[in-house]
């Protein structure tokens, strides 16, 4: 318990810190779960993970992983996140950045350039656009997707299916079709009075 509270009484300064010196890029920032999260202004996104960087009381020299959200009824739909890691004070922090649907992201390839393939990612799931990036394009889709994944509004089905064709001899692309035959309805439980017994019942009555 000790433990944890020096650890959090830590953050708290490492995060007061922060804001003291960078008021331009943060705009809150508060410590849950013990873990510190700090949201930031997209303009000066660049110039802060640098200072992050660099400070002497941050040195967070390791971009873990970059990932986005999407809040369909905001304002500001997406929330790219960034987690980063000091390995010289043994300290995490997370940057929570909102944006509009038709906004634009400054790349940090020129500053962590292991961020490449992270915002490809993003751009990829999400369609969220990065400036300055070097090679911005699918990453984990095939070529010629339609839509973004991991938005909200993205059905569960797809729009496309992809297979292989015995008869063309070559990868076809056709639409999704759900045809209800072809549904799997499996109504058979235990709590709906079903006269079956399942794999391992038989050894209750053992007892």
């Amino acid at each position: 318990m000790e433990d944890d509270r020096d650890m959090t009484e830590a953050l708290n300064e490492l995060g007061a810190h922060i804001a003291a010196k960078r008021p331009d890029s943060v705009l809150s920032w508060d410590v849950t779960h013990g873990e510190l999260n700090v949201d930031v202004a997209p303009a000066g996104i660049v110039g802060f993970v640098e200072f992050l960087k660099a400070d002497s009381n941050c040195r967070f020299s390791t971009l873990v992983d970059i990932t986005a959200v999407d809040y369909p009824e905001r304002a500001k739909r997406f929330a790219v996140i960034y987690h980063f890691l000091s390995m010289y004070r043994n300290q995490r922090i997370r940057l929570r950045m909102p944006i509009r649907e038709d906004e634009t992201v400054p790349s940090l390839t020129g500053v962590h350039p292991c961020a490449n393939w992270f915002e490809r990612e993003v751009f990829d799931m999400f369609g969220i656009l990065f400036s300055g990036h070097p090679d911005l394009r699918r990453i984990l889709t095939d070529y010629g997707f339609r839509g973004y994944p991991l938005r909200k509004d993205f059905p569960t089905t797809g729009y496309t299916e992809v297979r292989y064709s015995e008869v063309e001899k070559r990868v076809v692309y056709e639409p999704v079709s759900l045809v209800q035959e072809y549904r799997l309805f499996d109504f058979m439980s235990p709590w709906e009075g079903a006269q079956y017994i399942l794999p391992g019942d038989e050894k209750e009555g053992a007892k």
